[in-house]
């Protein structure tokens, strides 16, 4: 007779890979050190059963359901599975009675763990409101967008948010070693061997997401005949099949060389090693999302003022390439490559950004200026502080008067240099007076 709950029935088989070795403990659990290591803020508060409402945002694949489900598993209380596609207010309603009903009868907090949360529209969002300030339910929402601009104020700041990074290589190794090996939800009966250049291709394709790399796995070994001994061998031919990718023309050392000869291309203002090296990483079967994120970087941390609109041209390419994929989405790249090589180049916000976080850390905060402050609200004492204020339009635009609080008043951020468009921000301010 058949087990009814038996893990090996036709409906656990029919899961994804990612799906089945979804794991439900910090063990199994890889990645995010950051924000699951022993200690940490976010696993202290899952082990002591103290997790207020949060959201979790990261790119996909990188363990932000996963990571619900071990909270599933350790806390000690009802769960309820949502995701924001599928769902409506109706669904949110009939949770939030059962969570009632739960509370009352047996004293268990009720989790709604929310996927897709930035799906939400406003009344879907707002109708959780309530229950969240009441303690009824503790949201977890899980997203791949931006929370502070795909979701409303509102619900945000009800929550707390945890930014998950894209998985590193080893962690996805480990992760499809693991696959391999187990016979219960893995790959483990199939008695098959995968090349450790085929591993490294799979995880060096999937940039950073494990769900992608599950998938190449599966595929490859599912469609991999079988030996006269019923052993299955994955090569790196089979791997590049799978994930549909010629593998990284190159090992791992040169790979990072690389890498930073197109950085350090860009940095130096050589279009021609930029563009050379941007394609010769995507036609290694670098991701080229990697590319545009480096040059976006760039377009900030080395152009910076020189050229503001550097900064624009990058990310438009970024989102162009997400839009068109590949061959399409290599020309925007190209452009930006070339423009961010050739623009001039100054560091002046990047010094500026660490100056100031120093003093941030470091020197006393000091108040801010009474007629700086918020006059819509408090005493008269603070509303006549207001009237203070030099309202620059009032006077051509610029009026000096004290802006930093007063233990940092003298501080200097930002000095333009000689650069590009920091010229004319140069001569702006001189003709002001402002230096």
């Amino acid at each position: 007779m058949t087990d009814l709950f038996d893990f090996n029935d036709h409906e656990e088989k029919a899961k994804p890979l990612a799906e089945r070795m979804r794991p439900s403990t910090f063990k199994d659990f890889v990645g995010q050190e950051k924000l699951v290591a022993e200690g940490s803020l976010l696993r202290r508060a899952i082990v002591l059963d103290r997790l207020g409402s949060c959201i979790f945002w990261g790119p996909p694949g990188c363990g932000k359901t996963t990571l619900a489900n071990v909270i599933a598993a350790q806390m000690n209380g009802e769960f309820v599975r949502l995701n924001a596609v599928t769902a409506g207010v109706a669904d949110v309603r009939n949770a939030v009675d059962r969570a009632k009903q739960t509370l009352r009868a047996f004293g268990r907090r009720t989790y709604l763990l929310l996927d897709e949360c930035h799906r939400f529209n406003k009344a879907q969002l707002d109708s959780l409101l309530p229950s969240v300030e009441q303690g009824l339910i503790t949201f977890i929402g899980s997203t791949t967008e931006n929370p502070y601009a795909s979701m409303t104020p509102a619900i945000v700041s009800r929550c707390r948010v945890f930014e998950f990074e894209p998985l590193h290589d080893e962690d996805i190794l480990k992760a499809l070693r693991r696959a391999l090996k187990d016979q219960r939800k893995g790959l483990g009966s199939y008695l098959a061997e995968v090349d450790e250049d085929a591993l490294l291709h799979m995880a060096r394709t999937a940039a950073g997401d494990l769900r992608a790399a599950y998938n190449a796995l599966e595929l490859a070994v599912l469609t991999t005949p079988q030996d006269e001994e019923g052993h299955i061998h994955v090569t790196l031919q089979d791997a590049e099949n799978s994930t549909g990718k010629r593998s990284l023309a190159f090992n791992e050392d040169e790979y990072y060389d690389i890498i930073s000869a197109f950085c350090k291309s860009l940095r130096g203002s050589d279009a021609n090693a930029a563009v050379y090296y941007a394609m010769r990483l995507v036609e290694g079967g670098c991701d080229p999302r990697l590319i545009l994120r480096r040059t976006v970087v760039h377009a900030a941390e080395d152009v910076g003022m020189a050229d503001p609109n550097a900064l624009t041209v990058a990310v438009s390419a970024l989102t162009a390439f997400e839009k068109l994929g590949a061959p399409e989405g290599l020309l925007p790249l190209t452009e930006a490559v070339i423009y961010v090589a050739e623009a001039p180049k100054s560091q002046s916000a990047k010094v500026a950004m660490f100056a100031a976080q120093k003093d941030v850390k470091t020197a006393p905060l000091g108040a801010v200026p009474p007629y700086l402050r918020d006059n819509s609200y408090g005493d008269a004492k603070r509303k006549a502080a207001s009237k203070d204020y030099l309202y620059p339009h009032d006077f051509g635009g610029w009026v000096r008067q004290q802006y930093l609080p007063d233990p940092v008043k003298d501080r200097v951020y930002y000095t333009p240099t000689d650069n590009g468009y920091e010229r004319e921000v140069k001569r702006i301010r001189k003709e002001k007076g402002m230096e």
